[in-house]
């Protein structure tokens, strides 16, 4: 791997990126998902956040993490990886082909720290970190038109409504905003929420752990019609706030583990998400009772704890992001309004952090430092438009609005996405449709064969022209269940690989009762190898083009800044310069 241009050390920096990638990307199967892994905010300890895209990594207890800066080639440069999708066999006279492009409109770096949350209302972005700081931001030309500034640190949740801004902190306290438009957006503070008048008299009387959480706050939503807000935290409870006195209303048991996200849909439905892998389901009884609250059904997530949740527009869908990299889904039946299980996205390596859904879009956040766009297509199948990969740390907030950046006329999305690395990043994905022919199955008819187009920058490809891998050896096992991937890439996409390196020797090895592997040796007399155990298709062709790429050279971590001895004729870059 060769070294990138290290960030310069400036309060606030943007860049304008132009790298387009077209991919034709499907969803998988949701069968042999991989180990369990929990990333759940309980401490504030700092802890080191190692990249890895293996599956066998160890469990993470803090969000709060600093990733070292390892000298890696720029992502963009390399097809991206995407899980393939079963197609059911049956009579169509035609197939439409989803051609999508995305490219980084704009990152931004502020010294706040980690970016944890974000919010969108009306055009304006709203983003909370580590500081005491939360960031406005006006739309579409993404310039920051403000701040929120308490005394109190880390922004946890965010939660918008048309006129009021509510903000959950590390001290366990909730603050809210109201928004004006006199000529120009001001907000107004109303209150901390519980007021602490009414939390000494509840500690009076025995009732303080009604009135606040025992834990950190891990999300919150607003309920419009019904006027109200609600908290959920690690405490495993979610409490029900009255907005227009701001005073706790309900206290809900609503898990036996900690919440992790709730979302509350128009007709007013609750459904939390925790640790102890179910999805939970709330209605609201218009009823002076002590638990206005009734729980309606659980919804199982196959033994992984849900981190996070989204729901579209309609109501209609209920999206689950789980630590074991899978995005399952529910149906809501249009006669019953009973949520049926409809499947699972797979494509994530790690767990995923965050959710958005805009019409019949869903993006994904991942701790793998990557974003996934997806399509709902009218059959209910999702199809992966693009991966977003930009980012230097676990991607922790994300959301999304279909507000176009610029002149473009293709349909699309505009993302926005925050990051343990505390970079703030625009992503713009257009997507064109256009028919296309049926695929060929390539062993049956109830698989298809996924092309890539991928567009590489030469400079990373060889080097002075020359390619530097001179063999590759893909070592397998023709019964083990880790090679199952393997033996399907061998099948499907080597002899493919194969005719389109003709300078590169490639050879098979069988190795019965070891797991799959790719080794690369290279003109440098150095030698790379990567484990693909229980990878799929697309994963493996993704490695083997990576170790094509690559120079062969050690990974060097940069512990300072590095200053070439040699400067450039084209002068001392700053932040000043325009392109």
């Amino acid at each position: 791997m060769e070294s990138p241009n290290s960030p310069p050390d400036s309060s606030s920096f943007a860049i304008r990126e132009t790298a387009t990638l077209h991919k034709k990307m499907a969803s998988l199967d949701p069968s042999n998902s991989p180990p369990n892994h929990s990333f759940a905010l309980r401490d504030s300890t700092a802890q080191c956040f190692l990249r890895s895209l293996s599956t066998k990594e160890t469990s993470f207890n803090g969000f709060h993490c600093s990733p070292p800066r390892y000298s890696t080639p720029s992502l963009h440069t390399s097809p991206l990886s995407s899980p393939l999708r079963a197609v059911n066999p049956g009579p169509a006279n035609h197939t439409i082909s989803l051609d999508a492009s995305y490219k980084c409109l704009s990152s931004v770096l502020k010294k706040d720290g980690q970016i944890l949350s974000i919010a969108i209302s009306n055009g304006i972005i709203y983003t909370g970190s580590d500081s005491n700081l939360i960031r406005i931001w006006k739309l579409p030309e993404f310039s920051e038109c403000g701040v929120l500034k308490t005394k109190a640190s880390t922004v946890v949740a965010l939660a918008v409504s048309h006129e009021r801004v509510f903000a959950a902190y590390g001290d366990t306290k909730i603050r809210g905003w109201r928004t004006t438009w006199d000529g120009t957006l001001k907000h107004i503070k109303l209150a901390t929420i519980p007021r602490t008048s009414g939390y000494v008299r509840s500690y009076i009387s025995g009732k303080d752990k009604m009135m606040r959480h025992m834990g950190p706050i891990t999300s919150l939503a607003i309920n419009i019609s019904d006027n109200i807000l609600y908290s959920a935290s690690v405490d495993k409870t979610v409490k029900v706030w009255r907005i227009s006195d701001l005073k706790c209303i309900e206290n809900i048991p609503a898990h036996s583990e900690p919440i992790n996200a709730i979302v509350v849909a128009d007709d007013g439905i609750l459904y939390t998400a925790s640790d102890d892998a179910t999805v939970r389901v709330w209605r609201r009884n218009f009823c002076r009772g002590e638990w206005p609250h009734s729980l309606t059904v659980t919804l199982p997530a196959k033994c992984s704890p849900v981190k996070t949740l989204t729901l579209t527009a309609d109501g209609g869908v209920l999206y689950g992001g789980c630590t074991d990299g899978y995005v399952h889904y529910w149906l809501k039946g249009w006669l019953s309004g009973q949520l049926q299980y409809g499947g699972a996205l797979r494509g994530h390596t790690h767990a995923v952090m965050c959710l958005a859904s805009v019409s019949n879009y869903v993006v994904s956040g991942s701790a793998d430092s990557s974003c996934r766009v997806w399509s709902r297509e009218h059959d209910g199948q999702h199809v992966c438009l693009a991966v977003l990969v930009g980012h230097r740390g676990p991607i922790r907030c994300v959301t999304a609005y279909l507000g176009h950046s610029g002149d473009e006329v293709e349909d699309g999305c505009t993302i926005c996405s925050g990051s343990l690395d505390g970079v703030l990043k625009i992503w713009r994905v257009n997507l064109r449709v256009r028919p296309a022919s049926l695929h060929k199955p390539f062993c049956s008819s109830f698989n298809i064969a996924v092309s890539f187009t991928v567009r590489v920058s030469a400079s990373k490809m060889a080097l002075r022209g020359v390619w530097q891998l001179k063999k590759l050896i893909v070592s397998y096992c023709d019964w083990g269940g880790s090679s199952r991937g393997i033996r399907a890439f061998m099948e499907t996409e080597l002899p493919t690989f194969k005719e389109k390196n003709p300078q590169l020797e490639v050879v098979t090895e069988l190795i019965r009762g070891q797991h799959p592997h790719l080794k690369g040796f290279y003109k440098n007399k150095n030698e790379r190898v990567v484990c693909v155990k229980n990878m799929t298709t697309e994963d493996i062709l993704l490695h083997a083009t990576r170790l094509r790429n690559a120079l062969g050279r050690k990974v060097v971590k940069l512990k300072t800044r590095h200053v070439t001895k040699h400067p450039s004729v084209q002068g001392t870059w700053t932040t000043n310069v325009k392109f």
